[in-house]
């Protein structure tokens, strides 16, 4: 009787057994998914961006990177805690077919998923160029090429391609008109032509409407005006007696007188640190001297700032034939009209320069 109890009790186990099997297969299955999901959660979520106490930083990847060139910029600046998570995250996000070029703003603590969606979104920080104050188109290069992907020897290539420039209606010489003063945002994988369309529509938006209407009314072409718009910006820093010297060479132009402008005398000589233009300077075999070459030369000799360029568009009519800076050294000039009241300006301008000693 014992022993039959006890067969019986073993197999009713066995029986019991075989009924639970699957149940306890599901719970296993269900707790392994569970596992996974939370392993997932924790692996995508955690915070996994360490930058050393700053609060951010700028990770850049360069054009037609791999996923082996992020991790290596990743790994390389210590921004990873932990690279092996961050690779199973990237398996899973399919960041590997989604990389895209750019500079991004990286956050400390970030948490992988928040760093591969904005690296897979593309979601860049803007760079900010600041477009002023340039003497030539090495120096608007040298700007951009500081700040770019693309350096500044790929900028140059692009302002010395005259194919490339006459789709804009420019040569090398008057390249620089494409670019007006002001600080435009860009992102920092734009390409050297990229840069340059971008710039275009700024140069159309800027010249449309009054003041394309008052250049054609002078019947000058753009070019033109900001190649005198540049004279006068070396000329002088007031502007509010840049109206009254854009009349002096407009007049001068008029009546077939050379400009005899000094600042395109140094720019001939490509030496800044001339602060006196003397008769030996003149002697130069320049197309931008304009002592010799009557009319403009053939293109601008810096950036005209907007003031100088409006003060051309504007300029006031008068019949002053001539100007020289005062002897004060206030920065303004005499305006006349007679060459005999200009060489009086000009001997006591000479004067006070002998008298300071600076040659």
């Amino acid at each position: 009787m014992s022993r039959f109890i006890t067969h019986k009790t073993k197999h009713v186990k066995r029986h019991l057994l075989g009924d639970l099997m699957p149940w306890i297969l599901t719970v296993t299955v269900v707790l392994i998914i569970l596992f996974s999901i939370f392993r997932f959660y924790i692996f995508l979520t955690r915070p996994n961006v360490k930058l050393n106490g700053k609060p951010y930083s700028y990770l850049f990847i360069p054009s037609n990177s791999s996923y082996g060139d992020v991790r290596k910029i990743l790994i390389g600046h210590g921004y990873i805690s932990n690279i092996r998570t961050f690779d199973w995250s990237a398996r899973r996000m399919n960041y590997a077919g989604h990389i895209k070029a750019g500079k991004y703003k990286i956050r400390e603590g970030m948490s992988n998923r928040e760093l591969l969606q904005m690296l897979r979104s593309g979601r860049q920080e803007p760079v900010k160029i600041i477009i002023t104050n340039a003497r030539n188109p090495q120096e608007i290069a040298g700007k951009a090429g500081h700040l770019l992907e693309a350096d500044s020897s790929k900028l140059m290539r692009l302002f010395n391609d005259s194919s490339f420039l006459a789709r804009f209606g420019l040569n090398r010489q008057t390249a620089m008109v494409l670019f007006i003063p002001d600080t435009y945002n860009f992102f920092w994988n734009t390409s050297p032509a990229q840069f340059f369309k971008r710039m275009y529509r700024e140069y159309q938006k800027f010249w449309q409407g009054e003041r394309r209407r008052k250049c054609d009314s002078l019947g000058f072409s753009i070019p033109e005006v900001v190649t005198l718009a540049s004279i006068i910006e070396k000329e002088t820093a007031k502007n509010d007696e840049k109206q009254i010297m854009a009349g002096v060479y407009i007049n001068r132009l008029r009546k077939h007188i050379p400009l005899q402008a000094d600042p395109t005398i140094i720019f001939a000589w490509n030496d800044y640190t001339i602060k006196r233009v003397l008769n030996e300077h003149l002697q130069i075999d320049s197309p931008y001297n304009t002592y010799k070459i009557a009319g403009l030369p053939p293109g601008p000799i810096c950036l005209p700032s907007v003031a100088s360029v409006d003060a051309v568009l504007n300029y006031q009519k008068h019949t002053y034939l001539y100007f020289c800076a005062r002897e004060d050294f206030s920065g303004y000039h005499n305006f006349v009209v007679t060459l005999s009241e200009h060489n009086r300006n000009a001997k006591r301008y000479q004067e006070a320069l002998n008298k300071m000693k600076i040659k």
